[in-house]
């Protein structure tokens, strides 16, 4: 679908007429066109302030369902959106700003025909490329990039991507179109199904609890990594979800990362390897509304928590997955980052070809994918939530890295080179000083960017701030 011509506030009404959602509450958006951001061939900003304003609004409806009001307004500001598209890399931790999430190894790699993106954020996946390589762990990145130049890209992708190392080839759009995995990614970015059929269900709120934000009373279990399935948990606790943040003392984490992904959130540890913590998480999903999850597809179902045993254990949950290249296609189970996808679907060499300086890959300003999953993996789910409240079911919600570019690239680009004299382009935590709040965390205080959607009449923002991993209970707060 062609969508050239759309405004962002035409894609927020997209996105709602698609989820059939109630079409009266899009009177009630306000969208500011305050400044140009992101200097890009393609429209970054648009996606930034359209899918945080498509969340907010699905919240706002939500708590209209469900109180039988009608639907507050929702303000996004274009810059304030804007800028907590990058919010993870422009905190400031005591007096100290966010460190690069970044390997030393990784990034774009030229090969013997072309170039190759490897993500090495995780050691094990920098220790599986440095094996497809043959080389030691230490190795240097100059010696990384001398036996790059030993493998054709394609062949290169397709070993490593086997032997467990995450690495894509440079396409362009022509070869993306090419390939069988492009035309496998849906057209619409949220995939959405009832998958049980339940009564009308809508979690009770004690009378004790304050109704001041448009999900209180809502339970969400969030077992997430990196940034996307992260920000739609960070999502739904701005607008008052209990969310129960559950991590792996088995697996490696990026604290960096976490330290602006993980505010609104619990902290829970649980080893789901292990018989006691698997019933544990069990427990908790059986009384739970929402789950989240980003672990490459498949990887949950062979510890027995398939959709198919979530929707049995609770026919009243909403399960909500983020994956790289979607359900479908010959890639549907791979690993993958939003890096890796601007790389290998064409993005990277459009942009580059159109900036002119003669680069083989430009990349986006900030994490784009990621974070446009992020709120729209959101919207699914609130969207289930209003259906559920309504008409009663359980739901399967499905976004995926890939859906999101496919999205953004169908919004056309500017007009020549139009696109990169958009100044703004939030490089500095200085930046962003309108946009901040300064709080006290577990690690010290914390100057970061804070929401950008307000409900006029409701609050939103975070509650609590990030703490050290496990630091609470495996029991709701509501």
């Amino acid at each position: 679908m062609d969508r050239q011509h759309f405004t962002p506030k035409d894609s927020v009404s997209y996105i709602w007429k698609t989820l059939q959602l109630p079409e009266e509450a899009l009177k009630s958006l306000h969208l500011i066109e305050d400044v140009k951001c992101f200097p890009s061939a393609f429209k970054v900003d648009h996606l930034a302030q359209a899918t945080i304003a498509v969340s907010a609004l699905a919240a706002s409806a939500f708590h209209s369902i469900r109180h039988q009001t009608s639907v507050p307004k929702v303000t996004v500001p274009l810059g304030h959106a804007s800028a907590e598209f990058k919010s993870e890399r422009l905190y400031v931790l005591d007096g100290k700003i966010a460190p690069s999430s970044w390997g030393t190894i990784g990034g774009l790699h030229k090969t013997a025909d072309g170039y190759i993106r490897m993500h090495d954020s995780f050691p094990n996946h920098r220790a599986n490329a440095l094996r497809v390589l043959d080389l030691k762990e230490g190795a240097s990145r100059d010696e990384v990039a001398k036996k790059m130049l030993e493998w054709k890209a394609i062949d290169l992708e397709t070993t490593a991507i086997r032997e467990g190392a995450v690495i894509a080839a440079l396409r362009s759009f022509e070869e993306w179109d090419a390939h069988p995995q492009s035309s496998a990614v849906a057209d619409f970015p949220i995939l959405l199904q009832k998958i049980t059929d339940s009564k009308p269900q809508d979690p009770l709120i004690p009378q004790s609890t304050q109704v001041d934000k448009c999900l209180r009373g809502i339970r969400v279990v969030e077992m997430s990594r990196v940034i996307a399935a992260p920000v739609a948990g960070k999502t739904l606790a701005a607008h008052g979800a209990d969310v129960i943040w559950i991590t792996s003392p088995t697996l490696p984490d990026l604290p960096d990362l976490d330290r602006d992904l993980a505010r609104g959130k619990r902290t829970v540890q649980l080893d789901i390897k292990t018989e006691q913590d698997k019933a544990r998480l069990i427990e908790l999903l059986r009384t739970a509304d929402v789950f989240v999850q980003s672990y490459r597809p498949g990887s949950l179902s062979s510890q027995g928590l398939s959709t198919k045993d979530l929707a049995k254990a609770n026919p009243n949950l909403i399960i909500a997955s983020l994956s790289a290249y979607g359900p479908e296609g010959p890639w549907s189970g791979r690993r993958g980052f939003d890096s890796l996808v601007q790389t290998c679907s064409g993005i990277n060499v459009a942009d580059a070809r159109r900036y002119g300086a003669g680069e083989a890959a430009h990349v986006l300003p900030c994490q784009a994918f990621d974070h446009g999953a992020g709120y729209l993996l959101a919207t699914g789910i609130i969207a289930a939530l209003c259906k559920r409240t309504t008409d009663g079911g359980s739901y399967e919600v499905q976004v995926s890295l890939a859906g999101v570019m496919k999205y953004m690239r169908s919004l056309g680009t500017y007009p020549g080179t139009t696109g990169y004299e958009r100044t703004t382009t939030f490089t500095r935590p200085e930046d962003v000083e309108p946009y901040v709040e300064t709080r006290q965390t577990g690690f010290g205080e914390l100057r970061a960017v804070r929401h950008s959607a307000t409900v006029e009449g409701l609050e939103t923002g975070w509650d609590i701030m990030p703490k050290p991993l496990g630091r609470d209970d495996a029991v709701w707060m509501c």
